[in-house]
């Protein structure tokens, strides 16, 4: 993509947020859009594979901090859609006798078109289209892939014992077919005649000089006579491969894990971007999580609670025995030590119990009476004695 192509996108429009959007929001805006527009869920929809794409590389220029402070300078400097290279000046600015005195060489850093000069708006370019540096160009530097990011649902039970997950992804990546090259199989690319390979012309208008990307090559330093059928030359399609992703035990809800190497391919010899999968785990019925412990809400009866009894609770790896003491609260938390997450350096959580008294909604006649009878046997009990001498200290003057 050359230089005026990406200046005159609007990548916020593309994304659907606004350009003091915040990182989160433009992540949650991509995931939406890529969730909606990816071309498993449109099969054979032309115009939805278009919007993935661009959305794709929207995202990829401002989910980078420095790419999109680069892209945010450059149009605000030059303003979307006046980047006019060849006669039309930049944004507005003259580039001849009567542009005031006005000399575009000092936002390159030196005189247009000299590949000496450092700093200015040649850096700034050079961040976001690779620009000139130390006599290389975007044609023939090494250029590092994307990184790419998607999502997987587990069940509770794997996300505490791990589990290895296919995942299917559909997403750029080097065309099977040229390997890469954009050339249809058996024949090579040609360096380009007009900018000898470097990607970049030289211009002359009046006493001024600038460069811009060859247009016989679209600034890739290569002509493709012959162009692969799979990719039409671009060297790049969107292809869909299954990897087998390993989810370790205790992964967190939310949390990411990173495959080195298995984002989108690296250009010019560059290594590949990385992969990052973001887990979701499915609630268990039955059990809870608090960081490496398990949680467990048990019912008891009144007089398991008050006289003490020993219950049987279920662990994800079986039963274990519990013993409730005589007068526990309903509410009240027990610990049962190691029957929570194991982690991969062996640490392990616990299982946490809490006891909840179960209030019966209907009784019989015999239950009622032994009820009433207890009711006035404890009648000169008051649960609510220590509540209220608290609220009769803290009204006191």
């Amino acid at each position: 993509m050359s230089e005026r192509d990406w200046l005159e996108k609007d990548f916020y429009r593309e994304l659907g947020v606004s350009p003091d959007a915040s990182q989160d929001e433009i992540k949650k805006a991509y995931r939406k859009l890529a969730r909606e527009l990816h071309p498993d869920a449109n099969p054979g929809n032309a115009e939805a594979e278009r919007r993935f794409k661009t959305v794709s590389e929207a995202y990829g220029v401002l989910a980078d901090p420095a790419k999109r402070k680069q892209y945010d300078e450059a149009r605000k400097l030059f303003g979307a859609g006046t980047f006019r290279p060849g006669g039309g000046g930049f944004g507005g600015f003259g580039t001849g006798p009567g542009a005031g005195g006005f000399d575009l060489g000092d936002l390159f850093g030196g005189p247009m078109g000299e590949a000496g000069g450092t700093g200015g708006l040649g850096d700034l370019l050079g961040g976001l289209f690779g620009g000139r540096r130390g006599g290389t160009t975007s044609a023939t530097r090494p250029r590092r892939g994307e990184d790419v990011e998607t999502d997987v649902r587990i069940d509770f039970t794997e996300a505490v014992r791990g589990a290895t997950v296919p995942l299917r992804l559909s997403s750029p990546g080097a065309c099977g077919t040229c390997r890469g090259s954009g050339a249809r199989p058996g024949t090579t690319p040609r360096t380009c005649p007009t900018c000898a390979g470097a990607g970049l012309v030289t211009r002359s208008q009046g006493a001024f000089a600038f460069s811009e990307p060859c247009r016989d090559c679209r600034g890739t330093g290569r002509i493709v006579d012959q162009p692969c059928p799979e990719c039409r030359g671009n060297g790049v399609s969107t292809r869909t491969r299954t990897l087998n992703v390993r989810i370790p035990a205790g992964v967190d809800d939310g949390q990411r894990i990173r495959l080195a190497g298995q984002g989108e391919p690296g250009r010019n010899g560059g290594p590949s971007g990385d992969l990052y999968v973001r887990v979701h785990v499915n609630p268990h019925p039955v059990f809870g999580r608090s960081g490496d412990d398990l949680t467990i809400t048990v019912p008891v009866t009144f007089p398991e609670a008050v006289l003490g009894t020993t219950i049987t609770v279920p662990t994800l790896d079986g039963k274990v025995s519990l013993k409730i003491r005589p007068g526990t609260s309903s509410g009240q938390v027990q610990r049962v030590r190691g029957r929570g997450i194991r982690r991969r350096d062996g640490r392990q959580g616990d299982l946490l119990v809490t006891v909840q008294v179960a209030v019966p909604s209907k009784l019989d006649g015999a239950a009622e009476d032994a009820l009433r009878a207890y009711a006035e046997a404890t009648a000169g009990q008051d649960p609510r004695a220590d509540l209220t001498e608290l609220l009769r200290r803290s009204e006191s003057p």
